[in-house]
């Protein structure tokens, strides 16, 4: 009987240390990186389309030789005319799209769109 019973014993525990790895080692598909960078380069903004969380920073790189500016069309956010490697951030509080481009170059557009706290965050 004790054989039994040590041995129930031992799968209960081999079972929970698996079960424990499995949770450790993938964690919760709701545990996300979000992208909250767009660079510019090449006369474009990449991702096009970023889509975050209200609360979230997101920062523009200038990866181009020549300046630019991140310009929201509706003048909720200006950046000054970035060089090469110079950033600008701006954090997303109240959901909504919002558009910008580039003073500079006004064919270099694009938009993030936030969402509640609740969405998820997406490049596209």
């Amino acid at each position: 009987m004790r054989t039994v019973v040590n041995c129930k014993l031992c799968t209960a525990t081999a079972l929970a240390a698996a079960l424990l790895t499995a949770v450790v080692s993938f964690p919760a598909a709701s545990a996300q990186t979000t992208a909250t960078e767009v660079k510019i380069d090449n006369f474009a903004f990449a991702p096009h389309h970023l889509t975050v969380k209200a609360g979230t920073t997101v920062t523009w790189t200038n990866e181009d030789d020549i300046p630019h500016t991140v310009t929201s069309s509706k003048k909720v956010f200006r950046s000054k005319a970035l060089d090469t490697n110079d950033k600008f951030s701006f954090t997303f509080t109240t959901p909504g799209e919002y558009e910008y481009f580039c003073s500079l170059h006004p064919h270099m557009t694009g938009a993030i769109v936030v969402e509640a706290t609740t969405g998820g965050a997406t490049a596209r």
